[in-house]
């Protein structure tokens, strides 16, 4: 196993498709977990909700949230390239790369607390605060303590540009926009990769 070096974060110069979830899915994270611990603890349901649906994510690539960010405008940077009926959003569910893995994670980790916190004991609202807060952060930082313990563990990321594979660069449609010029420039391997190729004058 390949353990990667240097700092995990991912794009923030706009509002796309899977950063917004995951500030949507903070946020609901935050205000279930508030509202069972002050009004009624049948409220972390929310939060087992939550979960459930960031496990089928993870494994069908369908998210209900991110369909309806779609409708409302918003470009995926991780959504399948492989066209699905009425437009749908899919996540890329093609290889267990470190972006899939943070919604499996999350969604399991977010489900158990959630049925701890019914069954033994109201102090699991501390951890399912803990990780709406770390989404939040996420979202608006780009900065992931989750994503960078699994990059060190050698999952392979797709939305840090300067951590991305060239041969993945080569082919992602998405290439363009997550790495800048002066990034192609100081990585003159990679610009070379993802300069189009030119035309034969046979062809």
């Amino acid at each position: 196993m390949t353990h990667h070096t240097g700092l995990y974060i991912v794009p923030t110069h706009k509002w796309y498709i899977e950063r917004a979830v995951w500030l949507i899915a903070g946020g609901v994270l935050l205000s279930s977990t508030a509202l069972a611990l002050l009004v009624n603890p049948f409220w972390i349901l929310g939060v087992t909700a939550t979960g459930l649906v960031s496990i089928n994510v993870a494994f069908t690539g369908f998210c209900p949230v991110g369909n309806v960010l779609r409708l409302l405008g918003f470009q995926p940077m991780l959504g399948s390239r492989a066209p699905t009926r009425w437009n749908l959003y899919f996540l890329q569910i093609d290889k267990w790369y470190l972006e899939r893995r943070i919604y499996v994670t999350v969604g399991v980790n977010i489900t158990v607390g959630s049925i701890l916190f019914l069954a033994y004991s109201p102090w699991w609202v501390a951890f399912t605060a803990f990780v709406g807060a770390a989404m939040v952060w996420f979202a608006a930082t780009g900065y992931c303590v989750l994503a960078n313990i699994l990059l060190w563990l050698g999952a392979e990321p797709r939305l840090n540009p300067k951590l991305m594979p060239s041969a993945r660069c080569a082919s992602c449609a998405k290439s363009a926009v997550c790495l800048k010029p002066s990034e192609n420039r100081a990585r003159p391997g990679l610009a070379r990769v993802l300069r189009p190729a030119r035309s034969s004058p046979l062809s």
